[in-house]
């Protein structure tokens, strides 16, 4: 393979990234430059909502995709970048969050092993699923990050993409993909890698924005999830296919809910007025819950090969 530098950072798709259908058509018009696109805007804490690609519908599954395609290099070589201190500043609240996938696979998975977090930020799900018995693994593209996790929590991600992992770091009991799947380009390689994994019964969880949820109708061009970092967003029809495709059973359907500090929110929708001060400080101490149900929660179990 040719070195990044060299590869096209866009490409035309003739088909549907999850189901391979040709029968695609354009869906909305981008609205901001995507031939600049920078690493602040794809941070996990960025708040440019309303802002896509230009993107497609599938006909046959309902997926909804960047057309033309940023390349997997492209992506890795902004995230590799990325250095976020929001996410940090609000631990507590994404600690909450990730406890309920956590008591989710023990529910269905009573025995512990190994977890593996791909995209696992600065360690927050890793070092809780490590309190509660398991055996904490993971990805990070981003060198910030994945010091920031080393120094915080004494824990050691993989610097790199979950692509250039080898078969041999598994299998694990248990993988989480909590908002990446519509960050990548290649949703089906992704999949497959985390198939590949996996033990014979491990359980996925993949979390992910729902496009047709009523909240995301309700907000129409200001929903929170369309923003820069998300090349995809998936159907029930479109997400299922791909677990099925790759060789999955799915064993239980949630919907996420989101815990955040009230400045963190307050900041997004003014963010010149709260930037500090006595009222950021309140508001900081202020936890809220938001059971929007505008993000799918899957868990899957790897089956057996026919």
């Amino acid at each position: 393979m040719p070195p990044a530098s060299t590869l096209p950072p866009f490409r035309p798709l003739t088909s549907c990234p999850v189901c391979g259908d040709a029968d695609i058509s354009p869906w909305k018009k981008r609205t901001f430059d995507t031939l600049n696109l920078n690493k602040d805007q794809v941070k996990i804490t960025d708040s440019e909502y309303g802002k896509i690609w230009d993107l497609f519908c599938c006909g046959l599954c309902g997926h909804i995709f960047a057309n033309p395609s940023p390349s997997p290099e492209f992506i890795d070589s902004l995230y590799s970048q990325v250095e976020d201190p929001s996410y940090e500043e609000e631990a507590e609240g994404r600690a909450r969050n990730f406890l309920g996938i956590l008591r989710t696979l023990e529910k269905l998975r009573p025995a512990k092993g190994g977890l593996f977090d791909v995209g696992a930020a600065t360690g927050i799900l890793l070092a809780l699923a490590r309190d509660r018995g398991w055996i904490p693994s993971g990805v990070e593209p981003s060198g910030w990050a994945v010091a920031r996790a080393a120094a915080r929590y004494g824990l050691s991600i993989v610097h790199g993409s979950l692509a250039d992992l080898p078969e041999s770091r598994g299998p694990f009991q248990a993988m989480t993909m909590v908002d990446i799947i519509e960050h990548t380009p290649r949703p089906r390689e992704a999949v497959a890698k985390a198939r590949a994994l996996l033990e014979t019964g491990g359980l996925l969880c993949l979390v992910t924005p729902d496009i047709h949820s009523p909240a995301a109708r309700l907000a129409g061009k200001r929903w929170w999830h369309l923003r820069p970092g998300h090349l995809a967003y998936f159907s029930k029809e479109s997400l299922e296919r791909l677990l099925r495709d790759a060789g999955f059973m799915i064993v239980e359907r949630r919907r996420y809910a989101w815990t955040f500090s009230a400045h963190y929110l307050a900041a997004r929708l003014l963010p010149d007025r709260f930037k500090n001060g006595r009222s950021a400080s309140l508001l900081k101490r202020i936890r809220i819950k938001l059971a929007l149900g505008d993000s799918f929660e899957i868990y899957a179990m790897k089956e057996p090969l026919p």
